[in-house]
């Protein structure tokens, strides 16, 4: 173990204990409350942007793509809390479109269903960071609580494979999982569509591409989906600094993925952009108050409804962008978690009525 190593589990260790202070202590220190649109950002997110701040921690577009990566995948395992105990967890190799492509299977515990309902999940990180290692502990979570099987998809990142890569990755994952679902335990007729950021841009994506299909999502279960990449919503710019992700970490990742800015207009990048969405599965779309696409979130949800498509919208106002991996540093992080669950359990048990 080398000494940046060490030194950054010693900073992960101290950012726990300071942010599982009495909250009384964190209000204290936090200071007075940050309060933007009517919104009240929450208090122990408050403390965690500080505690940021002042470790000098420089923001992702200024770190390097390798680096990122890294550094993403620390701080996800830090805040993430202990793991939820599952069944079963295999990684397998599938056919990919430009060749093979890991997933992890994840099986709850003591689950007795012939055939298992599942969440094919695309984790966050701008198409260029994040992995399935960083999202070993929410996919966990989502498996144990939820009933679910989850099928986590490691698909190409760019800078080196720029779009589409990333949408063709995705695609085939969800027409692999439909056919081969049964030999898995997992019933095609009930298949999620799910991911966070660019994970849930990438699975709205999915859910437009296959539409008419023999087979498609039974649900889509977008968490503060990237909808639009002109970057150009209201809270881009009221949320664009100081609150974890920003508008430069945006247009980073905007343009390490994109080989043209006119990209951002196909549908298969900003599935706002598409010009009808009709026909889609049911959606749940969860968004934070203090993030750059919350607006675009909302947007996705106003349109999906005024297409007939059944839609459920939340905003978690007192948060942030990225609380999904945060479950065991911020109590407000894992309420949120706790509720998009029951309500995945919710639209499962009634599919169909």
């Amino acid at each position: 173990m080398d000494l940046s190593t060490i030194a950054r589990e010693l900073q992960g260790k101290a950012a726990n204990i300071a942010l599982h202070m009495p909250i009384a202590w964190v209000n204290i220190l936090a200071g007075p409350s940050v309060t933007i649109d009517g919104r009240t950002l929450d208090g122990r997110t408050q403390w965690f942007l500080q505690l940021l701040a002042r470790s000098g921690q420089q923001p992702l577009h200024k770190l390097g793509v390798a680096k990122a990566r890294s550094e993403f995948d620390a701080v996800q395992q830090m805040l993430g809390g202990r793991p939820a105990p599952v069944g079963h967890i295999v990684d397998r190799l599938i056919a990919g479109p430009a060749g093979p492509m890991r997933v992890r299977i994840y099986r709850p515990a003591d689950s007795v269903a012939r055939l298992l309902p599942a969440i094919l999940y695309f984790h966050g990180g701008g198409w260029t960071i994040g992995s399935l290692e960083a999202y070993d502990l929410p996919c966990r979570f989502f498996s144990a609580r939820s009933g679910c099987a989850v099928v986590a998809v490691d698909y190409r990142l760019a800078p080196e494979n720029k779009f589409p890569g990333a949408v063709d990755d995705a695609v085939a994952a969800f027409r692999w999982l439909t056919a081969e679902g049964p030999e898995l335990g997992i019933d095609p007729a009930r298949i999620v569509v799910g991911g966070d950021s660019a994970g849930g841009t990438l699975a709205a994506v999915v859910a437009q591409q296959v539409r008419g299909e023999a087979r498609v999502p039974c649900l889509q279960w977008l968490i503060y989906p990237a909808t639009d990449l002109s970057n150009e919503t209201a809270s881009h710019k009221s949320y664009g600094e100081g609150f974890l992700l920003t508008r430069a970490d945006m247009e980073w990742f905007r343009g390490l993925y994109l080989t043209d800015l006119s990209e951002a207009e196909d549908p298969r990048v900003s599935p706002l952009r598409a010009p009808d969405l009709s026909g889609l599965p049911p959606a749940l779309i969860y968004t934070a108050g203090f993030d750059p696409l919350r607006d675009e979130g909302r947007a996705y949800a106003d349109r999906l409804h005024a297409a007939g498509v059944k839609t459920v919208y939340r905003e978690f106002d007192s948060l942030i962008h990225g609380f999904v991996g945060m479950r065991g540093a911020l109590q407000a992080a894992a309420r949120a978690m706790d509720d998009m669950v029951t309500g995945l359990r919710h639209e499962l048990a009634h599919l169909g009525r």
